[in-house]
């Protein structure tokens, strides 16, 4: 959980829930990359998806991540130094082909 990018991914996602596109589009990260450390977040247990049409959206398994994720940057900080984060952006985001990025459909 430690990795970085998996712990950006999880305060992404306490923010809102996103999908593949969504998360690309604000890590500025390649497609399979992303979906390759929601995959580890999942068989971990710290991710759920859900799947809509042809869309895949992803959210946090229980609120209390939202805790560990503030406990984890603390622990990554002081051994490895500050993490620096953009701040998450809330949609839309610029970039991104979601439907909700886009305005189409309705957003849960």
């Amino acid at each position: 959980m430690a990795h970085p990018t998996r712990l950006q991914i999880l305060e992404i996602l306490a923010v809102e829930e996103s999908c593949v596109c969504h998360l690309t589009a604000i890590l500025s990260q390649r497609q399979p990359y992303v979906s390759q450390q929601l995959m580890t977040l999942r068989n971990a247990g710290l991710v759920l998806d859900r799947k809509d049409g042809v869309m895949v959206y992803y959210r946090l398994a229980a609120p209390c991540i939202a805790t560990l994720i503030t406990l984890t940057r603390q622990l990554v900080s002081e051994a490895e130094g500050s993490l620096a984060f953009p701040p998450v952006p809330r949609s839309p985001v610029s970039g991104c082909p979601c439907p909700k990025c886009q305005g189409v459909g309705c957003w849960n």
